[in-house]
C-alpha cells in the first residue's frame, strides 16, 4: 500500500525538538515488510536499543517452536522441566520484619509463565517483593545475578494475573530442552530465520557505540542522564528483559507476526498463541509502582483485555485505531509495538526513557498508532 508518513515525521521531529525526547524511531510495517521509518532526535537509522521486556514475545516465539515440535507441554509443571522452580515459596507477607513464606497452594505450569499467571512478580511493581529484597539483601534481576530468579512467588498459580519474572524462567526452560544458551538458540530459530542480524544479548563493541543513552524524566520535565540500566554483564540470558536489536529487527519480527509466525512458527501455533488464555483470571485496574524512578503506575485501558502466549491483546475495536485482536506489549524504557493481525499493519515505537509509561512519550504513541490507521483505514469499520 502507499503509505505517506509526513505526519509520523512532523510528530517525532516535534517530540524531539521540544524536549519530549532525547532520540525516538517509529517503524510501520505490513505482511510484506516496512512501510515507514524515520528517526528523529540522538536515534539514527542504525541505532540500537535495550529491547527490555520486548525480549519477552521474542524467548516466548522460541519456547513455542519447542511446544510445536512436541518437546514441550503448555500445561507441564515448570517444576517437571526445572526441579529448582519446585523450591519457590510464596511470600504471604511479614510477621514484623520477617519475611512469612508458604508453599504454593498448586504447581505453577508453562502456560501460566507465558501469560502472566503462575505467581511471580517483579521487585518494581509489587511492594511485597521490593520490601523481602531491601530486608534480606537479595538482588534484583537488573542485577545479572541469576539467584534474582529465586525470590519467593507473590500469588497462587492461576488465581491473579502479575507481571512478574515469569519469561526469564521460560527462558530457562528453553536452555534446558534445547541444551543451548537462550541467546544461541534465538540466534539460530528466531534472528536469523528472520533476517534480525542486529538483535542479541550480548552486544558487541560496534553495537554498543550505536546503543541510544538512558535518559531520565526529571519533576520539570526535563531531561537528565539516567543513574539507571541493564547490567554489562549478565549471568543469564535475561528472556524477560535482556535483549538489545534495532527497530528495524524488532518489525522484522512483528512482520512474522502478521504473517501468522511465518518463517519461525507453524500458522496453527501462531493462531492458538494470540488467541486469550486466562479467561476467568482478573487483570489488575492499575499496575502500581512500587519504584517510580523505573515504572510510573499504569493504569489499565478501559476496554475488554486479555493474554495470548507471549503477547497483551486488546479484545475490542478501538475507533481510528488498533482492531480486536491485536496483540502488543512495551518495554521498561518506553519502547512500544503493536501487531494488528486483522488489518495487517504492525507498529514500534522506541525511546531509552525512564520512567516506564512516560505521557510524554505515550502522547506521541497514541499519535503514532492514530496517524498509521487514517493510512490504513480505521479500525472500525464504516456501517
Amino acid at each position: 500500500m502507499a503509505f505517506d508518513g509526513s505526519a509520523i515525521r512532523t510528530l517525532l521531529d516535534a517530540a524531539a525538538s521540544k524536549g519530549a525526547v532525547h532520540g525516538i524511531a517509529a517503524l510501520v510495517v505490513d505482511r510484506n515488510g516496512p512501510l515507514f521509518h524515520h528517526a528523529a532526535g540522538e536515534a539514527h537509522e542504525r541505532t540500537l536499543f535495550r529491547n527490555a521486556s520486548m525480549t519477552k514475545a521474542v524467548a516466548t516465539t522460541g519456547a513455542l517452536q519447542l511446544v510445536e515440535q512436541g518437546r514441550l507441554d503448555l500445561d507441564a509443571p515448570v517444576a517437571s522441566i526445572l526441579p529448582e522452580f519446585g523450591r519457590l515459596q510464596l511470600l504471604e507477607g511479614f510477621d514484623g520484619d520477617q519475611p512469612r513464606l508458604r508453599a504454593p497452594a498448586r504447581p505453577a505450569t508453562v502456560r501460566q509463565l507465558m501469560t502472566h499467571t503462575a505467581g511471580l512478580g517483579y521487585f518494581f511493581t509489587n511492594d511485597k517483593l521490593m520490601r523481602y529484597l531491601t530486608l534480606t539483601g537479595e538482588p534484583s534481576p537488573l542485577s545479572g545475578e541469576k539467584r534474582s530468579l529465586s525470590a519467593p512467588t507473590v500469588n497462587d498459580p492461576g488465581t491473579l494475573w502479575e507481571y512478574g519474572v515469569n519469561t526469564d524462567w521460560l527462558g530457562l526452560v528453553v536452555e534446558k530442552l534445547s541444551g543451548q544458551r537462550l541467546g544461541s538458540y534465538l540466534q539460530q530459530h528466531v534472528y536469523a530465520p528472520l533476517g534480525m542480524q542486529d538483535s542479541s544479548f550480548e552486544p558487541s563493541a560496534e553495537q554498543r557505540a550505536r546503543l541510544l543513552r538512558v535518559m531520565q524524566r526529571q519533576a520539570d520535565g526535563s531531561l537528565a542522564p539516567s543513574p539507571h540500566d541493564l547490567p554489562a554483564t549478565s549471568e543469564w540470558d535475561a528472556a524477560g528483559h535482556g535483549s538489545y536489536g534495532t527497530i528495524q529487527d524488532y518489525g522484522r519480527f512483528v512482520q512474522a507476526w502478521l504473517n501468522d509466525g511465518a518463517g519461525v512458527l507453524k500458522p496453527a501455533t501462531a493462531q492458538m498463541a494470540v488467541q486469550n488464555h486466562i479467561a476467568g483470571v482478573k487483570m489488575p485496574e492499575l499496575m502500581k509502582s512500587a519504584m517510580p524512578e523505573l515504572s510510573n503506575d499504569v493504569p489499565s485501558l478501559p476496554v475488554p483485555q486479555g493474554w495470548g502466549l507471549g503477547f497483551h491483546l486488546t479484545l475490542a475495536d478501538l475507533p481510528g485505531m488498533r482492531s480486536h485482536g491485536t496483540a502488543d506489549w512495551a518495554g521498561v524504557f518506553n519502547s512500544y509495538y503493536w501487531i494488528d493481525r486483522a488489518k495487517g499493519v504492525g507498529g514500534v515505537l522506541m525511546t531509552q526513557i525512564l520512567p516506564f509509561f512516560d505521557m510524554r512519550v505515550v502522547e506521541t504513541l497514541v499519535g503514532f498508532e492514530m496517524a498509521v490507521y487514517q493510512q490504513v483505514g480505521a479500525a472500525v469499520p464504516v456501517a
